[in-house]
């Protein structure tokens, strides 16, 4: 059959396959993320049993290792050192995707750095806020919440723990 002859699609059939791939990106960029994990800054507990009374110590999900890879103690890199994140401020570390945050002296959270509004990597930590330069959106350090600009979503928590004073993946 040569092309002259070749039946064209109708509208509602390119509609109807256009909605379709358009519906199939947007389910493809959806993911599911737990609830925030707020690392307290504290000492580790003593060696061999439970910390002491009042000592609030951030344990992560799972088999205990930061990491989740079971990997001998020392080979998993720290994020950043406590010691490094102003009170009242954070850090962005692009190449990981994260922010960290330190809301008060004893917190320490985590979030994505990929802003819900248009998927730009946040651009500054100040005053309380995490700022994204695309659009100006920004979010609170303590719960990651929109506090103004076209984002409609928090940041989604990235789980962290605190231990020697470092701030590690959980």
């Amino acid at each position: 059959m040569t092309d002259e002859h070749r039946p064209c699609p109708s509208r509602r059939a390119v509609l109807c396959a256009t909605g379709a791939a358009g519906v199939t990106a947007l389910l493809a960029g959806c993911q599911t993320y737990g609830e925030p994990v707020a690392a307290p800054v504290a000492a580790d507990p003593p060696a061999g049993g439970a910390p002491a009374s009042g000592d609030p110590v951030a344990e992560p999900a799972g088999s205990g290792d930061p990491a989740g890879t079971d990997a001998p103690a020392g080979q998993v890199a720290a994020l950043a050192a406590v010691s490094d994140l102003p009170v009242g401020g954070g850090r962005i570390l692009a190449d990981q995707g994260v922010v960290l945050t330190r809301p008060t002296q004893e917190t320490v959270k985590a979030y994505s750095a990929t802003c819900t509004h248009a998927g730009c990597t946040v651009t500054r930590v100040t005053d309380g806020t995490i700022v994204c330069g695309c659009h100006n959106s920004v979010f609170d350090i303590a719960d990651g919440s929109v506090r103004g600009g076209p984002a409609g979503s928090p940041l989604p928590p990235v789980a962290v723990a605190v231990r020697d004073g470092q701030v590690l993946l959980a």
